[in-house]
């Protein structure tokens, strides 16, 4: 998911921050976050801490739909919780709407969209907007799932770099490996998605069809 796109998601539900994460099977855990107005070293605490103390986003995720954090979670009880002061608060993140898209039974990526505690509550607004954005989340997240999925970290490092117009022999400079490594790695990729040459596979980075 691009920054730009979560950041418009962000003005059109009026709000002032927000977080995204990729789910991974592999470690059942969220991970590969981005942001908008939040603090890197506390979107840092939930990957390594909150995220296992984390009292709603469960609950959250098995709606499948935009949901209001205070459906599944009273204020009351929230804001007793750990997770409420000392991550939450430490951001200013005090009223909440999440969206958790899903692609049959695989979950792709998600939305956590929060207001400051001077703000209006969310409603049936941004439940509104939020839900008629899901298809079109979606079909993007799938795209972007299914281009990577396939990838070895490394070839995942050659194709953004690629993408930055680096050259094979920058790549290789960069990633310390040899020149007809990358060759190798390219290679690889290009066949993964069915791309004839590199300017191809660069293509896909900068039209959002691999999340570099």
């Amino acid at each position: 998911m691009e920054p730009d796109l979560l950041q418009a998601i962000v003005r059109l539900l009026r709000a002032d921050f927000a977080a995204s994460y990729k789910w991974s099977d592999k470690t059942s855990r969220y991970e590969k976050s981005i942001s908008f107005n939040m603090d890197a070293s506390n979107m840092e605490r939930y990957e390594t801490y909150f995220q296992f103390r984390d009292p709603m986003t469960e609950h959250l995720r098995k709606r499948r739909a935009a949901t209001l954090v205070d459906e599944v979670i009273s204020r009351d009880e929230l804001l007793k919780t750990e997770f409420y002061n000392d991550f939450l608060r430490v951001d200013g993140l005090d009223r909440g709407v999440n969206m958790f898209v899903f692609d049959g039974m695989r979950h792709l990526r998600d939305l956590r969209i929060w207001r400051a505690p001077d703000r209006p509550e969310f409603g049936e607004r941004e439940v509104g907007l939020l839900n008629a954005l899901e298809p079109f989340l979606k079909r993007s997240f799938v795209r972007s799932f299914k281009g990577y999925e396939n990838l070895t970290q490394r070839e995942a490092d050659v194709i953004a770099l690629i993408a930055r117009g680096c050259t094979d022999r920058d790549i290789a400079r960069l990633l310390g490996i040899s020149f007809s490594t990358v060759r190798t790695h390219i290679n690889k990729a290009m066949e993964k998605n069915g791309c004839s040459n590199r300017a191809e596979l660069a293509m896909l980075v900068v039209h959002g069809r691999l999340d570099s």
